[in-house]
């Protein structure tokens, strides 16, 4: 994808070249060159064929306007369109790593910042997970003395239904016992019944 708008751009800058070449001609700023075997001609000279690739340079352009005005430089100082489209690659180049490290320097950055979110992130999850902790086990311990106090009305209402119970054996008790007594003190009140020395 890089590669083909690579040379979208070269192709690009040899049109603008080619519509500049006949004014820059007239003005002496662009030499006419006609390409033969092994030799090129300058205004009916022999020249050397060999096209000077720029070397990157030292200190790669910060934004957009700055490659422009290098991109410019280069193509004003071609010999050629051959010497252009070689300017041109080797500028594309340059560009195309200048822009893979840019993105790498940024995906490092990116990756970093992330992790540091995440890190981050894993210890208010730490926290959170000891707070949550405490929490379920202080609400199994309240739940295991309302579990006690549950067993211990149990057992009390167990034993107030024996009690209960008890009390109306007792109350039963009571009155067949009550009914006895006034049962023998009407016998008793009886003259001439019992032997006196009974009582």
């Amino acid at each position: 994808m890089l590669q083909g708008k690579r040379w979208v751009l070269l192709r690009n800058w040899v049109q603008l070249l080619s519509r500049m070449g006949s004014s820059y001609l007239r003005q002496g700023k662009l030499r006419y060159v006609v390409e033969t075997a092994g030799t090129v001609t300058n205004n009916g000279e022999a020249a050397d064929t060999t096209a000077q690739i720029p070397s990157a340079p030292e200190t790669l352009p910060v934004d957009g306007a700055e490659w422009v005005d290098l991109f410019v430089g280069e193509m004003m100082g071609a010999s050629s369109v051959d010497d252009a489209k070689a300017r041109a690659s080797k500028l594309l180049e340059v560009l195309e790593k200048s822009i893979s490290e840019h993105v790498a320097k940024e995906a490092a950055q990116s990756f970093h910042k992330e992790n540091m979110m995440l890190k981050e992130q894993i210890q208010v999850l730490i926290q959170e997970n000891t707070v949550l902790k405490r929490a379920v086990a202080i609400q199994h311990e309240r739940q295991k003395e309302y579990q006690d106090k549950n067993n211990e009305l149990e057992h009390l209402k167990q034993l107030v239904s024996q009690y209960q119970e008890q009390l109306r054996t007792l109350e039963v008790n009571n009155y067949a016992l009550t009914m006895h007594l006034r049962q023998a003190q009407q016998s008793n009140s009886i003259p001439g019944r019992f032997h006196p020395d009974i009582f």
